[in-house]
C-alpha cells in the first residue's frame, strides 16, 4: 500500500514539475496621482452630493487605510444624497496597468471606474464617440470595501475618473496607479541641442517600451496583440535602444505558430513584413540559428507570394494593406504593395544567403529583380512615395522632390511616418527630415501626448482643445472628435509602438550609426547634425554593449568622436 501511494506521490510530482510556471516580465510599480483635473460641482439642488479634499490625493501615499492622523483628514470625501459625485485624477503620463484604491466608508457602497488616455475620454459613456471596451475593460461598476483596498483594472491610461453611485458617505485614502511594465535597460541613447527633439525622442522610446508586454503589442489599450506589420517599427526602435530583446524575436515567432503559412497574417502584406522583420532580427543579431528554425515556415510563404505574383512580377495579392490614412487611395496601396513584395524578396534572398542556399538564393534575386521592375507610381502618396524610395524602385531625390516634401508635414501618419523620414534621409534631406519630426511628432506633445498615437493629422490641431484639459465648448476634442476606419473618436490608441519611429531614427541618421555587417560586426558612423549644434548618444549591440558617438559642429567643420568596443569595425 505504501508503495502504490509512493508511486502516486511519484507520478504527480512529475506531472507538477512538467507543468512549469511563467513568470510574468514585467514588473509592478506605483505611481502617485500629480493632480485632481475636475471634480464634480456642488448639486444645484441643495446638498446632494459633495466632494471634499479631494487635492489630498494627490502626491505620495502609504497604502493604507486609514490613512490619517486623528481629527486631520487625509482622503477625498465623497457623499451621494441623491446626485453622484466624482473627481477625474491625472498621473502625469501614459501608463500600463491598473489603478489601486483605498476606501473608508459606509458598507456595499459602489463605484464607478473610468479609464482614459484622455480626460474626456473619462467623461464619455459607453458607445459615445466610439468609447468602449471591447479590448480592454475600461468603464465598470465596482462593489467598495468598507475599510480596506481593492485593485482593478488592465490597460492603457493616463486619467482614472471615480463616481460614487450609491447612496452613502466614504472616504478615498489613496488611489495609485498600478504600473505593469517590463523592465528593459536603455543602452541606447540620444541628446541634442534642441529639446524638442529630445522630448520627442523620449516619448517614442516610451511609447515603445509601454508596448512591449507579454509580446510586443501595437497599442495597450487597443488593440493589444502583434499586428506583424506594426512590429517593424516596433523592433526597428527596440532594437537601436534596448538591444536584442526576447520580446521581438518570441513575437516573430509567436505570429508564425499561430498563422499557417499559406495564409495570410491578417493581411497579404503583413507576410511580407514578416519576412522583413525575420531578416532584420538576423541581421540585427547575425543569430543563424534563429534562421535555421524558420527557415522551413519561411519558404513556404515565399510560395504563398509566388502564386500572388504575375509573370511580369506584378503583386496580385488580396487584402492589400499600407496604413489607414492611405486606405482612401487605392492606387497608392498598389503602388505600396508591390514595392513590399520587393522588400520581401530581398529580404528572403539575403535570409537563404545567410543560410548558405546558393539556389534558393539566385531563384529569390530574380523574383527580387521582376517584382521590383514593375513600374508603379506613387500617385501622390508620401507612404508609397517612401517604400519605392527605400526600395530604389524609384530615384530617392525623385520621390523627395515629386512627394514626400510636398506640403510639409500633411499626408504623414505615426506608423509609415518613420519611413518618410527614412526616405527623407536617403534623399539626402535628413535636415528636412528632422523638421519634419518636430513639426509632425512635436504637435502630438503639444496637444498634451506623453506617447505617441494610432493615427495623427496635424490639421485636428485647428480649434482643437488638449488631450489633458477638460474639452472647452466650442473646440473640438482632439480625441473625441477625430478618427476614422477602425479608430473613431475614443476608439483611437494614443499608444501606439508602430508611432516610435523617431526613436531609432535619431540615433540611424541625427548620429548616423548604421549596422552594416550582420551581427553588427561592422558599423558605419556618418552624424549629420542638420541646424543642431551637438549631438550625442548610442546603438545599442546585440551583446549588450553600444557605440557611442558625440558630434559638435566647430568653427569649420564637425567633430565627431566614437567609442565603440575593440570587436567592433567602425567606417566613416
Amino acid at each position: 500500500m505504501k508503495s502504490i501511494s509512493f508511486a502516486i506521490l511519484a507520478a504527480t510530482t512529475l506531472m507538477m514539475d512538467a507543468v512549469a510556471d511563467v513568470i510574468d516580465p514585467r514588473v509592478r510599480t506605483y505611481v502617485d496621482p500629480v493632480r485632481v483635473v475636475w471634480q464634480s460641482p456642488p448639486s444645484l439642488y441643495g446638498a446632494r452630493r459633495a466632494v471634499k479634499w479631494a487635492d489630498s490625493l494627490a502626491g505620495e501615499k502609504h497604502g493604507q487605510v486609514p490613512e490619517k492622523t486623528w481629527g486631520t483628514p487625509t482622503g477625498c470625501r465623497l457623499e451621494n444624497n441623491g446626485d453622484v459625485p466624482g473627481i477625474i485624477l491625472d498621473f502625469g503620463r501614459e501608463l500600463h496597468g491598473g489603478i489601486q484604491l483605498g476606501f473608508e466608508g459606509s458598507l456595499r457602497l459602489r463605484a464607478r471606474i473610468r479609464f482614459g488616455e484622455s480626460v474626456s475620454e473619462t467623461m464619455a459613456e459607453l458607445g459615445e464617440r466610439g468609447a468602449g471596451n471591447d479590448h480592454a475593460i475600461r468603464d465598470f461598476e465596482i462593489e467598495i470595501p468598507h475599510m480596506g483596498e481593492i485593485e482593478i483594472g488592465n490597460t492603457g491610461f493616463r486619467f482614472v475618473r471615480i463616481d460614487l453611485v450609491s447612496s452613502g458617505v466614504t472616504t478615498l485614502e489613496y488611489a495609485r496607479a498600478v504600473s505593469l511594465m517590463r523592465q528593459m535597460r536603455r543602452v541606447g541613447a540620444f541628446r541634442c541641442s534642441d529639446e524638442r527633439l529630445n522630448r520627442i525622442w523620449e516619448t517614442a522610446v516610451d511609447t515603445v517600451q509601454l508596448c512591449c508586454q507579454t509580446y510586443v503589442w501595437d497599442g495597450i489599450k487597443r488593440d493589444r496583440l502583434v499586428w506583424i506589420g506594426d512590429l517593424h517599427p516596433e523592433m526597428s526602435a527596440v532594437l537601436a535602444v534596448f538591444g536584442a530583446q526576447d520580446v521581438v524575436r518570441d513575437s516573430i515567432e509567436m505570429r508564425s505558430r499561430l498563422t499557417p503559412p499559406d495564409k495570410w497574417m491578417n493581411l497579404s502584406s503583413y507576410n511580407m513584413w514578416w519576412i522583413r522583420c525575420v531578416r532584420d532580427w538576423y541581421f540585427y543579431t547575425g543569430d543563424v540559428d534563429f534562421l535555421r528554425r524558420n527557415a522551413d515556415y519561411l519558404r513556404i510563404v515565399v510560395g504563398h507570394l509566388r502564386k500572388c505574383t504575375g509573370e511580369d512580377g506584378r503583386c496580385m495579392a488580396d487584402r492589400p494593406f499600407l496604413d489607414w490614412p492611405s486606405k482612401h487611395n487605392e492606387l497608392a496601396v498598389e503602388a505600396g504593395m508591390q514595392a513590399l513584395l520587393a522588400m520581401a524578396y530581398r529580404s528572403a534572398a539575403e535570409i537563404e544567403s545567410a543560410l548558405g542556399d546558393k539556389g534558393r538564393e539566385a531563384i529569390l534575386r530574380e523574383d527580387y529583380a521582376r517584382s521590383a521592375s514593375f513600374r508603379v507610381d506613387p500617385h501622390g502618396s508620401k507612404q508609397a512615395a517612401a517604400l519605392l524610395a527605400l526600395e530604389r524602385m524609384r530615384d530617392p531625390k525623385e520621390m523627395f522632390s515629386q512627394v514626400l516634401c510636398k506640403g510639409g508635414v500633411h499626408g504623414m501618419s505615426t506608423f509609415y511616418g518613420y519611413y518618410m523620414i527614412e526616405a527623407m534621409s536617403n534623399a539626402g534631406e535628413t535636415r528636412f527630415a528632422m523638421d519634419a519630426v518636430r513639426d509632425y511628432w512635436g504637435a502630438m506633445l503639444d496637444m498634451g501626448a506623453t506617447s505617441f498615437w494610432e493615427n495623427f493629422d496635424v490639421a485636428w490641431t485647428n480649434g482643437a482643445s488638449r488631450i489633458d484639459e477638460i474639452p472647452v465648448p466650442g473646440m473640438k476634442d482632439i480625441h473625441g472628435d477625430f478618427g476614422e476606419f477602425c479608430y473613431p473618436g475614443f476608439r483611437h490608441s494614443l499608444c501606439h509602438g508602430w508611432a516610435s519611429g523617431p526613436a531609432a531614427w535619431c540615433i540611424r541618421w541625427i548620429l548616423g550609426i548604421r549596422p552594416v555587417e550582420p551581427g553588427c560586426k561592422t558599423i558605419e558612423v556618418k552624424p549629420n547634425l542638420g541646424n543642431l549644434d551637438w549631438a550625442e548618444g548610442a546603438l545599442a549591440l546585440p551583446d549588450g554593449g553600444a557605440v557611442h558617438v558625440r558630434a559638435r559642429k566647430t568653427k569649420d567643420a564637425v567633430s565627431v568622436k566614437i567609442d565603440a568596443p575593440f570587436h567592433v569595425k567602425i567606417v566613416r
